[in-house]
Order: C-alpha cells, then sequence, then structure tokens
C-alpha cells in the first residue's frame, strides 16, 4: 500500500511517500483530515484507527493521505482543497467544524467524493456519517447512578451544540433510570482537545464533590485526573484504560473503520451515493450500538450487580427496547417536552437546547 503523511499546516510537497509498486499507481486515493494527532489518543486516534483498517483492507489497492492538526476555518478549507487538487477521490473530513470547509470545496470539485463526519449539510458529491454517541452515554449514565456516593456527576463538555447536548440529557436519562437523586453539573471547555483545560474542568468537579466524571472531549486528562483522586469516569472514543486503569469503568469507543471501508467500496464498484438507496452506508448515515459504530469496552473497576445493569441497558438499546428519548420528558425547568407515548426523532434531538431533568444549570446563550 502508498501511504502519504503530512504533519501540522505546512505544504503537501513535505509528505514522504513509499516506494510506489505498478499496482498502488492506479490505487484509489484517499485523503483524510484531522483535527489534533492520533496521538490525542481519543477522537482523533479513533479516526486513524479506521484509516488503518482502510489500509489493512485494500492493501495496495489504496493509498492513504492524512493531515493532522488542522484548525476549523479557513486553514481547513485551504487543506481540503490541496487534497483535491492531489488527485485524492474521497476525501474523509473528520470534525464537526469541517463542514463548510469541506461543503465549499465540494462545490469546487463535482468529482470528487467528500464525506463529513458529524455534520448534516450535503451536497451530490458531499456525504456525513456520524456515530450516535448518546447512545453510550445512557449506559454511563446507568453506571453513573449507582457508583455514586455523593450523588454529584461532573461532565466536561466540549462546546454547547446539540451533539453535546443530547449526549449530557442522554447520561441524564440514563442515570435517573437508576437514581432519580443524583445529578450532573457541567464545565464548558470550549474546545475539543486541551488537555490543560480538561485536567482544570475535572479538578473543579471533584472539588465540588462529584466522585463520577464524564467527558465530551478528546483527551485522557480528565480521567487521568479521575486516577490520582480515586474517583471514576468513562473513556471517550477509545479504551482510555492505560491511561486510568483504576478510574476507568468502562470507555465508548467510536469504530469509525467499517464505515470507511464500506464507503470506499462503494467508490471503487460505482454505488457512492448520497441518495436514498439499498446501501446501508448511502447519503446520511447516523448508527449506533446497533450497527457497530459504536462499542463499549469491558465493564470494569465496578461491582457485579453494576456490570449485570450496564449489560442490561447495552443490551436493551441495542435491541430497540430502550428508548433514551421516549416521553413523557421534562426539561430541568419543569416545563413538559413531550407527553408518555411519544419519542423525539432524530431532528428534534438535532434541535436540542435544553437540558433534561437530572442536570443542574443553563445551556451558555
Amino acid at each position: 500500500m502508498l501511504k502519504k503523511l503530512v504533519t501540522g499546516l505546512g505544504t503537501m510537497a513535505v509528505a514522504t511517500a513509499m516506494s510506489v509498486s505498478m499496482a498502488a499507481a492506479e490505487a484509489t486515493k484517499v485523503g483524510f483530515v484531522y483535527l489534533t494527532t492520533p496521538g490525542d489518543h481519543g477522537w482523533t486516534y479513533a479516526h486513524e484507527l479506521g484509516r488503518q483498517m482502510v489500509e489493512n483492507h485494500f492493501g495496495d489497492n489504496v493509498e492513504t493521505t492524512y493531515i493532522e492538526n488542522v484548525p476549523e476555518g479557513p486553514d481547513a478549507t485551504r487543506v481540503i482543497r490541496e487534497l483535491a487538487q492531489q488527485g485524492n477521490e474521497i476525501i474523509f473530513t473528520t470534525s464537526f467544524g469541517y463542514m463548510d470547509p469541506t461543503l465549499k470545496v465540494s462545490k469546487e470539485f463535482p468529482n470528487v467524493k467528500f464525506e463529513h463526519m458529524t455534520g448534516y449539510k450535503r451536497t451530490p458529491n458531499m456525504a456525513t456519517g456520524n456515530i450516535r454517541f448518546y447512545e453510550g452515554r445512557y449506559v454511563q449514565g446507568v453506571v453513573a447512578g449507582l457508583m455514586t456516593k455523593s450523588n454529584k456527576i461532573g461532565y466536561v463538555g466540549a462546546y454547547p451544540i446539540s451533539e453535546v447536548i443530547m449526549g449530557i440529557n442522554a447520561f441524564a436519562q440514563g442515570m435517573r433510570s437508576v437514581n432519580s437523586d443524583a445529578s450532573i453539573s457541567v464545565i464548558w471547555a470550549n474546545t475539543w482537545y486541551d488537555p490543560v483545560k480538561e485536567a482544570d474542568a475535572a479538578k473543579v468537579h471533584i472539588a465540588e464533590g462529584a466522585d463520577i466524571l464524564a467527558q465530551h472531549t478528546d483527551s485522557p486528562a480528565m480521567l487521568q485526573i479521575a486516577e490520582k483522586n480515586g474517583v471514576h469516569g468513562f473513556g471517550q472514543s477509545t479504551n482510555m484504560e492505560a491511561f486510568a486503569p483504576s478510574a476507568q469503568l468502562f470507555a465508548s469507543e467510536n469504530n469509525w473503520g467499517p464505515y470507511y471501508v464500506s464507503r470506499i467500496e462503494a467508490l471503487r464498484n460505482g454505488t457512492w451515493s448520497t441518495g436514498e438507496g439499498p446501501d446501508h452506508w448511502a447519503g446520511n448515515t447516523w448508527g449506533g450500538i446497533a450497527q457497530d459504530m459504536l462499542v463499549l469496552s469491558e465493564f470494569k473497576n465496578m461491582p457485579d450487580d453494576v456490570k449485570a445493569k450496564a449489560q442490561e441497558a447495552l443490551d436493551g438499546i441495542r435491541s430497540g427496547k430502550i428508548k433514551i428519548f421516549a416521553g413523557p420528558l421534562t426539561d430541568n425547568t419543569g416545563k413538559a417536552i413531550i407527553p408518555a407515548g411519544e419519542e423525539l426523532d432524530d431532528g428534534a434531538l438535532w434541535g436540542m437546547n435544553y437540558y433534561l431533568e437530572g442536570v443542574n444549570g443553563q445551556i451558555p446563550g
């Protein structure tokens, strides 16, 4: 296989390629844009594992290039455009903030296929893929509600956008299904990846009495603080047990590889599409536990009865028995969201701008 790596925001001319065989010369060229580096051990590392799965699956039939440390904004537009100019036939952009840059470049290169991870805007040559991260957070909430002694849960959020908010609310739903006395306090880091800010937020939560920590940020820093302070928490995006062997209860792991392989295969056999069709991955994919796009690591550092409840929640989500956002739902001010017998649809989840019962405070304006 042929692989190129570009670090930082330097010109792609510095990319070093492995020797090119005749097979590789005709390989499908695939580009990836990363927000941080695979060394974050979280979000970007999960995407890197997906890219490695692509190489292992296709061998010399693909040539992959990834660009790391690309900020969301104008630099992303430039990097995505350069990847298209370099002849990449399909480009995966792996952060929510790459949505508009990907959209712009997709219109400039109608013959290139673009795949934006976690967004919602599409064109005839730009598809979207996402994972139902909130499903894992429901199981986290069940475990947290059973494990906490202080009934105080600390949550470190990246940005107050619907994707993060629905995860907090799903956590609250799981927690309240087993413990209606517990509550969640949220600290917004206002960054996807900043180990110092993530660690500082964890310290504040612990100082305020939280004995369980959760996160929607990208580094193991929160768990490392949990480990040092004798409290528990959950890994994010990948298994972070190595950083906090006594603190991690389990990790919600993002399994991007099968999606990447399927979409590249569709490109290669001429079935790639952003429209509706029999292809499970066509156009707008939002998969979760049932599709193995989200997997949970082994349940550890908890009693057997808690493990059993966690497994019950996991199985219930997989089978569809558990409806995380089924009514009656009430926000944390007492306002009714939906009555019994109804369920929030995907559109309502993407418009979520409120905290449900069990979450303290208000969402920043």
